[in-house]
Order: structure tokens, then C-alpha cells, then sequence
């Protein structure tokens, strides 16, 4: 009998390329003297031990094997649950005695023990489980022919889906789907993470995501430079000091938000309150006149002013530690000339929505902003189309940084920070579909001006403000994600934030 044991590492916070892994592989086997079969052996057994520990009632199992070593971790897989005692059936897409290498060796052990096994022409109608072993970390093109059709119909079944290393279909590097790919419940990487599991398509296809080093030895890591770095809450919170005894409002800066043009005065109103929820010691919003009175009704902590022009302005930048610039400020004139003399106050920005739109139109440089674009901004900042910044998001973000300067983050599923520390871009792992509402966005510029007011740099701001986004987004989807508001998650940020001033990372339950 099999027994389930532990199943996988701690996720790591190391993310690499697709090749990077390979040659982690490789170091493993040449350097380090262990064999490729040994580890295929390893990662078979890593994927099933998850498999029993997730799903401990499926007794039917099907396995989708291609070739390469994909295919034969699938194959380890199949004959460990046949010596378990379970109905298995491998579903082949690459034919089994035209494998080399281990992965032949793998397949004709899974035939040695008297597996079944047969061409890929239809999924059986009754199982318990799909595990996917069709298409590893080198796959750089678009999914075809009975390729497509057997991940298609692995999709449309029932069954849930375990991937091994990455769903396939999904492009290691870049989280693009090449044309289709596996949408799977939980996904077992090894060795190295893969950057491409968690930005953009990757979150969807992946699931839950699990990593098994396999073994291998710890300096086996020293030979490769990250490719990027996974952002969490549990981590990022550590950059967040306590706060002393003695402490007084002036300590924690004074935010100050511009927008709020009219019939878009929620969102400079989501702002400020996002950032009084992230710890900043005062928050003023200037605001237009027409709704000055009224913006600030039910959040009287907020000093709200109406400000007709850029002027008005003055005296509240001679008060401010950091501008939180564009929630709601629309592109008119109004809007331009608030935008205009919020450049050339000389405090860090944090610039997001219209002002984006604006600075688009005439683009600026500048080393003391944080610019906070969605995918579809990014598209007008860059002078391209949205579908282009979602084909290569890594790519993207730095492409922003060079162009813009200051720190990039790019919005979307696994928001990315890329600032002028040298550092390796950054994607956040934390948050949920339930994010994707009106005024998500405008609590995160106020949550970064927050943190910033506090003292952060600003590309720790960022980094520590997406996560902390993230964090309250889930905390929040406690109560259910279909339906989340952005002032849902603006309620839980004091919850989180008391968790790490009581060294609970995640927050109180």
C-alpha cells in the first residue's frame, strides 16, 4: 500500500524561465550525480502523494501522457496508483514505444506492472480524477490538433484536473494560453517555479499551486539569477515596523487624494478611506466643488476641500507627504489642470485612472511616482494593444519602468511591481476573481500613498500595497467573491493589518 506522506515543499518566494529550470535539471544530474530517472521517480511519486492527500476518495484515474518527461512523470504516477490498488487508465497523445530516455523507461515499467493503456480518442465518462502529463515547460507554440481536443476535453469533464509541473498549454515564462490549455484544480511544479504560473492566465489554469524541490541539493539554486520574485502577505507584512507607544498622527504623513470630478466622486472618496484604512496619519481629498459638501458625509475623517483650480491646490501640497493622483478626476479641463499642478509639486505621486489617460497623451519621466496602470491603461502608456501587454506582462512592466521610470505596477490576475532597485520584477500570489470590481483599483493607489506617507520607499510601498490589497481582498471573500465590493475589502484592511501587529501574518481569522 501507498502510503500519503507530507506531499510538497513550503512555495518558495524564487521564480524562474521555463529554460532556467531545465538547467536546474540539469545541474542536478551532471553536477550533483543524480540520475534523470531518479528524479522522475521523485516527481511521480511528489504528484501522487498530493494526489491521495487532495482527493483520498478517487479510486478511478485517468492519466493523459505525452511524450518527453512530462509524459513519463505521468506514467510514475500510473503505475503507483496500479500497485495502490486503483483503476487506472493511461490515455496516450505521444506513442509509447517511440519514447527515449527515462521517459520510455517509465512507460515500459508502467506496462511491466500490467497497466493499461491506449491512444487518446475520448475521455472515459466515469472517473474520479484527470491527471495531466501531456505538455511540460518547453512548449512555445500554439496547442493543436488531438493536442487541443484531449485538453479540451479534459476541460469539459467533470472531473477535476491535477497538473504536472504546469497545465499544459500554458506558456511557462509569460502565463499566456497557447491556444488552450488545462484548467486545473491543483498543480505540483518542481524544482524551480515557474513566473508564468502567477500572472495573467496562470492563476485560472493552475489552481492551487504546490512545488516539490525534489530533492535536489540546496546549491543547485546558487547557479541561476531569479527571473522574478513571488509577493505574498506572510512575507511582505515584515515591512511594516511596529508602531511605537509614543506614536501621534504626524507620524504616519498626511495623503492627499485628487479626483472626484463630477459623478465620479466614489472613487477619490474609495481612495481616502483605503488609505486612513492602511495606517496614513491624515487624509485630505481635493475634490470638485459641486460635491465637496457631501463626499466626505460618511467618512468624516476624511478633510475633504473643493478645489476649482489648480491654485486651490497649493496649500494642501504644502501639507501633504505624498499625492494619490487620478481616482475619479476624469480628462476634462478641470481634471487637466489639477493633473498639471500635481506634476510640478515635487512630492511622490502615486498616479493611477485619468491621470494615466493623461500622461499617455503626453508622456513624462519621472523617478518619484508610482504608476498603477490595468492592462488596458498600459496598453495607452505603451501604444499598444491590451491583448500585447497580456501575450507578456513580465515584459510589459518593464517596458513601462524604462519608458516612465519610477515603479511600475501592472494590475490584472498577479499584479507586478518592477522598480530602479536592480531587483527582479515581482508578482503577487494573494487575491481572488472577486477582485475584479469597479473600485478595486482606487483603494490600491490609496493603500500604496498610505504606505508611502508612512515611509516606505516607494517601490516597498508598492510591493507591501498590492499584497496588502490582496490580503484584504481575501480576507473579504470570506463571505463569498461573486459580488465583493471594493469597500468590502476597504473594511477588511484593519483586521489584516491588526494580524501582523499581533504576529499573525495572514490577519484575524
Amino acid at each position: 500500500m501507498f502510503r500519503p506522506m507530507p506531499d510538497t515543499d513550503r512555495l518558495p518566494h524564487a521564480l524562474y524561465r521555463a529554460d532556467q529550470v531545465r538547467a536546474l535539471d540539469r545541474a542536478a544530474i551532471e553536477d550533483h550525480g543524480i540520475p534523470g530517472a531518479e528524479l522522475m521517480e521523485r516527481a511521480g511519486a511528489a504528484a501522487y502523494r498530493l494526489l491521495r492527500g487532495r482527493w483520498p476518495g478517487a479510486r478511478r484515474l485517468t492519466v493523459l501522457c505525452g511524450g518527453g518527461n512530462n509524459g513519463g512523470d505521468g506514467y510514475v504516477v500510473a503505475r503507483l496508483a496500479l500497485a495502490d490498488g486503483l483503476s487506472v487508465e493511461v490515455l496516450t497523445l505521444a506513442d509509447p514505444d517511440a519514447l527515449a530516455g527515462d521517459a520510455r523507461t517509465m512507460a515500459d515499467a508502467y506496462r511491466a506492472a500490467g497497466g493499461a493503456l491506449r491512444p487518446f480518442d475520448a475521455l472515459p465518462r466515469r472517473t474520479d480524477l484527470i491527471v495531466d502529463a501531456l505538455l511540460g515547460t518547453g512548449l512555445d507554440r500554439e496547442v493543436q490538433g488531438a493536442w487541443a481536443g484531449a485538453i479540451a476535453a479534459a476541460n469539459a469533464h467533470l472531473a477535476p484536473k491535477l497538473a504536472i509541473d504546469i497545465p499544459s498549454g500554458l506558456h511557462a515564462d509569460t502565463g499566456r494560453v497557447l491556444g488552450v490549455a488545462i484548467e486545473a484544480a491543483a498543480t505540483l511544479s518542481f524544482i524551480g517555479l515557474k513566473q508564468g504560473l502567477f500572472t495573467g492566465e496562470g492563476p485560472s489554469c493552475c489552481g492551487e499551486v504546490r512545488f516539490s524541490a525534489l530533492g535536489i541539493p540546496a546549491v543547485v539554486w546558487s547557479r541561476e539569477v531569479l527571473a522574478a520574485r513571488r509577493l505574498d502577505w506572510s512575507k511582505q507584512s515584515g515591512s511594516l515596523a511596529p508602531r511605537r507607544g509614543s506614536a501621534h498622527k504626524g507620524d504616519f504623513g498626511t495623503v492627499l487624494v485628487v479626483g472626484g470630478a463630477p459623478g465620479l466622486a466614489g472613487a477619490a472618496r474609495l481612495a481616502g478611506e483605503a488609505a486612513l484604512r492602511a495606517g496614513a496619519g491624515l487624509v485630505a481629498v481635493a475634490t470638485h466643488p459641486d460635491h465637496a459638501a457631501t463626499l466626505g458625509a460618511g467618512r468624516p475623517e476624511l478633510m475633504v476641500h473643493g478645489v476649482a483650480d489648480p491654485a486651490g491646490l497649493e496649500p494642501l501640497l504644502a501639507r501633504a507627504s505624498v499625492v494619490a493622483l487620478g481616482p475619479g478626476l476624469g480628462q476634462g479641463g478641470w481634471g487637466r489642470g489639477l493633473y498639471q499642478g500635481v506634476l510640478a509639486c515635487g512630492l511622490p505621486l502615486v498616479v493611477d485612472a485619468d491621470a494615466l489617460n493623461l500622461l499617455a497623451a503626453v508622456p513624462a519621466r519621472s523617478d518619484r511616482w508610482v504608476l498603477t496602470p490595468h492592462p488596458g491603461e498600459a496598453g495607452r502608456l505603451l501604444g499598444c494593444a491590451t491583448a500585447e501587454v497580456q501575450a507578456d506582462r513580465f515584459a510589459a512592466v518593464r517596458r513601462l519602468q524604462a519608458g516612465f521610470g519610477g515603479v511600475a505596477v501592472l494590475k490584472g490576475a498577479g499584479p507586478l511591481v518592477f522598480g530602479t532597485s536592480h531587483r527582479p520584477p515581482g508578482v503577487c500570489s494573494d487575491g481572488n476573481p472577486g477582485m475584479a470590481s469597479g473600485g478595486m483599483g482606487d483603494a490600491l493607489t490609496g493603500i500604496i500613498a498610505a504606505l508611502i506617507a508612512q515611509g516606505l520607499t516607494l517601490e516597498e510601498a508598492a510591493a507591501t500595497g498590492v499584497c496588502l490589497h490582496a490580503a484584504a481582498g481575501d480576507a473579504a471573500a470570506a463571505a463569498g467573491e461573486r459580488g465583493l465590493l471594493a469597500s468590502d475589502l476597504i473594511a477588511a484592511i484593519r483586521p489584516v493589518l491588526d494580524g501582523v501587529a499581533n504576529g499573525i501574518p495572514g490577519g484575524r481569522p
